[in-house]
């Protein structure tokens, strides 16, 4: 399963309905992330250049993860919207065995083998 961190800003008229009607984002987020099959790990308001974090766990990022940000998007609420895959140190150190082997066989630009 892979980690995505997303970030995003709230728009003005999102956040004149949050003033009326308060409400936990965290819940809608929740409900958004079952329904494209995805799992919400954590849902944060912040401070900062960006209005929230959400870090939710998915195995199919297309189907799974970029809905989401469509339907979010889609909704007009939010903008600005930025998302990182986060990898494990465990996986991190499996891709530094991988590109250690493949290191032999590759040279860089304008270098001879």
């Amino acid at each position: 399963m892979a980690i995505y961190i997303s970030q995003g800003r709230y728009t003005r008229e999102a956040i004149q309905g949050m003033l009326n009607k308060p409400e936990d984002r965290g819940q809608a987020v929740k409900a958004l992330c079952d329904a494209v099959g995805a799992k919400l790990i954590g849902h944060y308001i912040t401070f900062g250049e960006y209005d929230f974090l959400v870090i939710l766990e998915s195995d199919r990022p297309v189907t799974d993860t970029m809905a989401a940000l469509f339907t979010a998007g889609a909704t007009g609420g939010v903008t600005d919207l930025k998302t990182t895959m986060a990898v494990t140190s465990k996986d991190a150190m499996k891709a530094m065995e991988k590109a250690k082997s493949v290191m032999k066989s590759f040279r860089p630009a304008g270098q001879k083998a």
